[in-house]
């Protein structure tokens, strides 16, 4: 009581129990660790997927690397556009373009590396196509000479 025959008002600091702070956090914290361990396996899956592209872009490049090799000895000068259509299906490959002249041949094929692509609801198979070209030319003493361009990404036809 008060001087004056009141009541006086007292302030009190209450502090929560230890298990109000546990029922708290607890929620916040699994909500952290799903999220982290959700973190680590997207992070996961992307490199794996990676991967698996490069592995299928490596195949597709020694597809080509066939290809050019098959086309080159070839008998009898250049190849048709037949023989060549032949030579790029016998490697998994489809001819996009053909040029021919009386000393030197033009041809693109475009190859396909398919490879698994995994995600959070599934495996899907993906295709990266890549397009190759070479050209065959008659040299100055009559001998074939090859050049080709580097794998290069190109359109799904």
């Amino acid at each position: 009581m008060s001087d004056h025959g009141t009541v006086a008002p007292q302030h009190r600091v209450t502090v929560p129990a230890p298990g109000c702070l546990v029922a708290l956090l607890a929620p916040i914290v699994a909500v952290l660790i799903a999220a982290l361990v959700l973190m680590v396996m997207f992070h996961r899956q992307e490199r794996a997927n990676e991967r698996n592209e490069s592995e299928a872009l490596n195949r597709t490049a020694a597809l080509a690397r066939s290809y050019a090799r098959d086309v080159l000895a070839a008998p009898d000068g250049f190849p048709g556009r037949e023989a060549v259509r032949g030579i790029a299906e016998r490697h998994d490959g489809r001819l996009i373009s053909y040029t021919r002249s009386d000393r030197s041949l033009t041809t693109t094929v475009r190859f396909f590396g398919e490879y698994k692509d995994t995600s959070m609801f599934g495996v899907s198979y993906s295709r990266a196509y890549r397009c190759y070209s070479i050209v065959l030319r008659v040299g100055a003493e009559g001998a074939l000479q090859e050049s080709s361009t580097p794998l290069e990404k190109c359109d799904v036809i």
